[in-house]
């Protein structure tokens, strides 16, 4: 997917957090902001996104989305239980309705504790309904992290076009 169609699936995104009069708020590790960048280019991004999280290190985790260090250290910074606590704090730190969070290996590189280069971990949703996923995606670094973002924004465009509220 090359940059214009990417921000044609957030003005799409956007449309539908619009007409939903819901908020957004994004915590991205691997990512990097990428997904906040897709979404500063849709429409009227103002009406749907505040704010988001870059949290690369486990500190910048801990620290602005309160994941808790026993998570980081028990289950690693790129698991469910990491992603479930970045979207919840998240969302608790900014106030939106919305939030998701994005943790992984773009590569070259694969964890230390063997996950392989191009697993990623996403949490979305309310903070009383948070979903999970994990993928594996094919590539170079760039391409994960671009396949990343483009995940992120159809699992949320699936939540938003789905959700009663």
């Amino acid at each position: 997917m090359d940059q214009e169609q990417l921000i044609q699936q957030a003005d799409e995104l956007g449309k539908l957090f619009i007409a939903k009069k819901l908020r957004r708020t994004t915590a991205e590790s691997c990512t990097g902001g990428q997904l906040a960048v897709a979404l500063c280019a849709a429409e009227n991004t103002p009406d749907f996104y505040s704010c988001g999280f870059i949290t690369f290190n486990d500190d910048a985790k801990s620290n602005l989305v309160n994941v808790r260090p026993e998570t980081l250290a028990r289950y690693t910074a790129v698991s469910q239980q990491t992603v479930e606590e970045m979207v919840a704090g998240a969302i608790a730190r900014s106030g939106e309705d919305i939030g998701v969070a994005i943790s992984g290996y773009a590569g070259p590189d694969g964890g230390p504790d063997g996950t392989p280069a191009g697993t990623v971990w996403f949490a979305w949703g309310h903070a009383e309904n948070i979903k999970t996923a994990v993928k594996r995606f094919e590539g170079d670094s760039v391409s994960v992290l671009q396949q990343a973002v483009v995940y992120a924004i159809s699992m949320l465009k699936e939540y938003v076009t789905h959700s009663e509220r």
